[in-house]
């Protein structure tokens, strides 16, 4: 979007949404720092899922702003639009499953009320736990998700080895943009965000596997890790940071589904995806910033407008669905929004390839140490 109404090429785009996210990541999980799991006596954020991914996607995200700086404008143009046009087509099938599933439990709530004498009050339906809690309280409150104070809500060891990773790569790449690009120390600098990123995964692998760590925001028994799994979701992690540090986005869309194959409430899988991103999109903004890739005053901007954004956006959806009744409605909206950008966005790349090719520019591959911090 910021291509085609700011006019923003597309690499200046990707680096200011990745701003955007951050700001927007930033407000939503301040609000989802004081709330509770919707069913179990816990945070609605996951921090042993949070500890397993975060640093892999630092590192995916580190690959993705170099594979950023190498790809041409068209290249990174093509890939939003095949990604916009795949996301938008899950999008709209996730939509109609869903609005399947609500006209099912509409016309259920229907039948209810019309065969109940008691009222309104035997139609409802209580989110209920699906299985063994490994020892966690339940709680029975409904649909209630309460808000309690963020000092006893956050489980501060983690988030503390969170942020530690966070900071150490950040340093990393300080020193890096006081190097000489593409000289000896400056890959060496590179390099390291392998051991460190790869140990704090490892580590959390490690204990999940052995059990000593368990995930229990799922509400089921205890989850039997294999070590092709735990392969299979760090993997999945890097995966992740490459497309969002390439093109922009957060990683969300699959770390999401990802967390929801678990068997993690829908609610704690978009809180906790919110919660890794907060770290790899203010990563790869900062990485942005040492290559110059934007405008401060107009990152700035975009970022406060999204903070905002997101703020209100999180009392505008509730309402919204409360009056439709239909969560589906708001799948089928951002469907149709990704898909016109998607259109758009390939009209106005392929005219502006056509002007380039005709005007004799250089299409290929940028070179990594032209760039010079």
């Amino acid at each position: 979007m910021l291509t085609l109404i700011i006019g923003f090429d597309p690499k200046t785009s990707t680096a200011i949404s990745k701003c955007m996210i951050t700001g927007a990541a930033g407000a939503t999980v301040y609000y989802n720092l004081k709330l509770r799991h919707p069913t179990l006596d816990l945070p609605i954020i996951d921090y042993d899922l949070a500890l397993l991914l975060q640093p892999m996607l630092l590192l995916g995200i580190s690959i993705g702003v170099v594979l950023n700086t190498l790809f041409a404008d068209w290249m990174v143009t093509v890939l939003l639009i095949i990604l916009f046009i795949a996301t938008s087509t899950k999008s709209f099938f996730k939509g109609v499953e869903t609005w399947k599933k609500e006209t099912i439990i509409k016309k259920e709530v229907s039948r209810r009320l019309a065969s109940s004498n008691a009222g309104a009050g035997d139609a409802t339906y209580k989110l209920l736990p699906g299985g063994p809690t490994n020892g966690v309280r339940v709680r029975n409150d409904g649909y209630k998700t309460p808000e309690v104070s963020i000092v006893e809500n956050v489980y501060w060891k983690d988030f503390a080895v969170i942020l530690a990773v966070w900071v150490i790569l950040l340093l990393l790449h300080l020193f890096k943009n006081y190097t000489p690009t593409c000289s000896t120390t400056y890959w060496i600098l590179n390099l390291l965000q392998v051991p460190v990123a790869v140990g704090a995964s490892a580590y959390e692998a490690v204990c999940l596997y052995k059990g000593t760590r368990v995930v229990m925001s799922s509400g089921e028994a205890v989850i039997t890790w294999k070590v092709h799994q735990l392969i299979l979701y760090c993997c999945c992690g890097i995966l992740a940071g490459i497309v969002g540090g390439l093109l922009g986005l957060g990683g969300g869309f699959i770390l999401g589904p990802l967390f929801l194959e678990l068997g993690i409430p829908p609610q704690v899988s978009s809180a906790t995806a919110t919660f890794v991103m907060i770290f790899s999109s203010s990563m790869s903004a900062i990485q942005y910033y040492l290559l110059r890739r934007f405008p401060v005053p107009y990152a700035l901007y975009f970022v406060a407008v999204a903070t905002v954004a997101a703020l209100v956006g999180q009392h505008v959806v509730r309402k919204i669905i409360s009056i439709v009744g239909r969560a589906s409605v708001i799948i089928f909206v951002l469907a149709f929004t990704i898909f016109v950008s998607a259109l758009t966005l390939g009209g106005f790349g392929i005219a502006d390839t056509i002007r380039r090719i005709k005007e004799g520019q250089y299409m290929g591959f940028d070179n990594i140490c032209a760039y010079s911090p």
